[in-house]
């Protein structure tokens, strides 16, 4: 059995994490072994743990990664002096542009995250609990700004993620649509969807003489 060469992914550790993420994805996080591990890497099961302790660091690794990521892009996006819209347009191309280029990690995040350990487990809860609801408080900013139609702050990032997570299917099929299709359809379906449309001018004043 050989070593691990850092190369293209950074360190020894981003390596067992990138190897890891494929492995969790397809066996799941509870039949993957670190002996199933180590042959994917190349090495001898024991010399893994001169890197990592066991799964349950790699889990915690993949899952905060994540979830930093995500909570890192939302901090700037909070910032910005742009419109609502704009805010849920770079909030929306940010978790497409996670599912295309960082998937199998995502879907890690997204799948696995019940098998970590206390404390990280509630961490991880609470800190995806609270990254919905600051989406959610940007959401009834645009309403009260007028900028959103009269919804619910809460259903519309449910919808949101859940439009999003269906690139799985995408990631699983031959791919008859592009990427940047993809990207430009779930934005404009979702953005247009929750729109504000001014009051077209001639139909109100038909309405209000009883036409």
């Amino acid at each position: 059995m050989g070593r691990i060469v850092p190369g293209r992914y950074g360190t020894k550790k981003d390596v067992i994490t990138k190897k890891a993420s494929r492995l969790f994805k397809e066996k799941g996080f509870s039949a993957t072994s670190m002996r199933d591990l180590a042959e994917a890497i190349g090495i001898e099961a024991p010399s893994l743990y001169n890197h990592i302790s066991g799964k349950s660091e790699i889990l915690q690794e993949i899952c905060f990664k994540v979830a930093n990521l995500f909570t890192s892009h939302l901090n700037e996006v909070e910032t910005g002096n742009i419109p609502v819209l704009q805010k849920i347009d770079r909030i929306i191309r940010f978790h497409i542009h996670m599912m295309l280029d960082e998937y199998e990690s995502v879907y890690i995040s997204d799948h696995e995250w019940k098998h970590l350990r206390e404390p990280y487990l509630s961490n991880f809860k609470n800190q995806r609990r609270n990254y919905r609801a600051r989406v959610a408080a940007i959401i009834l900013e645009g309403i009260e700004r007028r900028e959103i139609k009269n919804i619910d702050p809460y259903v519309a990032v449910l919808t949101m993620l859940s439009a999003i997570g269906g690139i799985e299917m995408w990631q699983r099929s031959k791919k008859s649509v592009d990427a940047k299709t993809l990207e430009e359809n779930i934005v404009c379906i979702f953005i247009e969807g929750i729109r504000e449309q001014p009051v077209n001018q001639e139909i109100l004043h038909s309405i209000k003489a009883g036409n």
